[in-house]
């Protein structure tokens, strides 16, 4: 096995052209009747769709705050930059 060889013995392989099994009609119907039937009794438990959540905005005030605080961050971070690049 360790020679890099064929795996094939010799011996024929079990049936390779196995025919089809067929479902009948009738089968398949109730197969079909049966997944409706399982996908009515899930649709009856699920709860209606909520309607969603409206979007929330944020206030002019709100804002002006986030920026002021960049600005700030930024300020220092800038300062930091000045003070180790003149050291």
């Amino acid at each position: 096995m360790l020679g890099g060889g064929s795996r094939l013995s010799g011996a024929p392989s079990p049936s390779p052209l196995r025919k089809r099994r067929k479902m009948s009609k009738a089968g398949r119907a109730a197969i079909a009747a049966a997944q409706r039937k399982r996908w009515e009794e899930t649709r009856k438990h699920r709860a209606p769709a909520s309607a969603p959540k409206p979007k929330r905005k944020l206030s002019a005030a709100g804002r002006r705050a986030i920026v002021a605080a960049a600005k700030k961050r930024w300020a220092a971070k800038r300062a930091e930059a000045a003070k180790q690049a003149g050291a």
